[in-house]
C-alpha cells in the first residue's frame, strides 16, 4: 500500500518516518562511550552550546519554585573560600606574618596599590574591603572553570554578573547622591561649558552612559568572556575525545589536546584579568561618585 503523503505542507510523511527511525537508531547505538568520528558507526557527538547540558543543570533540590543548582553551589563555595582565606590570614595577625597572612597582605596590597589608589586616591581607602571582596570573589568564581569536578565558571551565566553589577550600580549611585546631592549628582552627569547645539546631542549620550551603558557593559563584559572561554575549552576537550582513534584521528586528537592545555593556560590569565577589570571599573565609578569631575 502506498504511504500517505501530506502535500499541503510539502512534507513527505514517509521521509519523516525514515528520519525518525534513523534518529532512534542513532540514539540507541551512539553513546558518549563510542562517539568517535573515525569509528565504524561514525557516531556524532553533541556540540556544546546554549541551551545544552553544558550550561543547564539538574537542581540538587527544590524548595517551592526555588531550585538549587551547581552554579549556585559554586558561588557558595567561592564565598566560603574567600571568607575562610582572609579569616585564616587575619583572625590572629602576627608581627612576623605566617605564610597565609603574607599571602593575604599581598592580595590586599595589590588591590590597594594597583586598583584603588590609581582610581580613587587615598580618599578611597575606606572602600578597600569592598573592592578586595569583589576582586577575590570574581576571581575564585572564574577559577572554578578549570578546577576538577567544578569545571564551570558560574560567571558564564548572566544572572551572577548582573547581580554583582546591581550591587555596584546601587553603591556608586547612593554614594553619588550622598556626596553631591540629588540634583548635583544628575547635573554633574552632563558636561558644562559646551555650546548648546553640542549639548543637545551630548546630554542624552551622557545620561545613557550613567543609566544604561555603564551597568550593561560591566555585567556583559564579564559574562561574555567567561561564556566564550568555557565554550572554547568544551569544544577542544570534546574534540580530543571525538577524534581519538587508532588512525589518523589520533594526530587530530593529540593536536586538540595540546590546544586544551594552551587554552587552559590562556583562560587562567583571562580569569584574573576579568576580575581585575571588573574591580578597577568599580573603583572608577565609585571614585567618580565621591567627587564631581573626579
Amino acid at each position: 500500500m502506498p504511504c500517505a503523503r501530506k502535500r499541503g505542507a510539502g512534507v513527505n510523511l514517509e521521509d519523516m518516518n525514515v528520519a525518525g527511525s534513523i534518529v532512534a537508531l542513532a540514539g540507541s547505538v551512539c553513546t558518549e562511550g563510542n562517539s568517535h568520528v573515525f569509528s565504524a558507526t561514525h557516531c556524532p557527538y553533541p556540540a556544546p552550546g546554549y541551551p545544552s547540558p553544558s550550561f543547564i543543570f539538574t537542581p540538587f533540590f527544590r524548595v517551592g519554585s526555588f531550585a538549587f543548582t551547581k552554579p549556585m553551589l559554586l558561588a557558595l563555595v567561592s564565598t566560603v573560600v574567600v571568607v575562610a582565606f582572609f579569616w585564616a590570614a587575619f583572625a590572629k595577625p602576627k608581627l612576623v606574618p605566617s605564610a597565609v597572612q603574607s599571602l593575604g597582605e599581598m592580595g590586599i596590597e595589590f588591590v590597594q596599590h594597583q586598583i584603588l589608589r590609581p582610581m580613587m586616591g587615598k580618599r578611597g581607602d575606606g572602600y578597600l574591603p569592598f573592592l578586595v571582596a569583589i576582586f577575590f570573589f570574581v576571581w575564585i568564581m572564574n577559577l572554578m572553570e578549570i578546577i576538577p569536578i567544578a569545571q564551570f565558571p558560574a560567571m558564564s551565566q548572566i544572572a551572577f554578573p548582573a547581580a554583582l553589577m546591581l550591587m555596584v550600580y546601587g553603591t556608586y549611585t547612593y554614594l553619588g547622591i550622598k556626596h553631591q546631592g540629588l540634583g548635583g549628582y544628575f547635573a554633574n552627569m552632563i558636561p558644562k561649558d559646551v555650546p548648546f547645539f553640542i549639548l543637545a546631542i551630548l546630554a542624552p549620550v551622557e545620561i545613557l552612559q550613567y543609566v544604561i551603558i555603564r551597568p550593561f557593559t560591566l555585567a556583559v563584559r564579564l559574562f561574555a568572556n567567561m561564556f566564550a572561554g568555557h565554550i572554547l575549552l568544551l569544544v577542544f576537550t570534546l574534540a580530543t575525545w571525538y577524534l581519538f582513534s587508532a588512525s589518523i584521528g589520533l594526530l587530530f586528537s593529540a593536536t586538540s589536546f595540546i590546544l586544551v592545555i594552551v587554552l587552559t593556560a590562556f583562560e587562567m590569565l583571562i580569569q584574573v584579568l576579568q576580575a581585575y577589570i571588573f574591580t578597577i571599573l568599580t573603583a572608577q565609578y565609585i571614585g567618580g561618585s565621591l567627587e564631581a569631575g573626579h
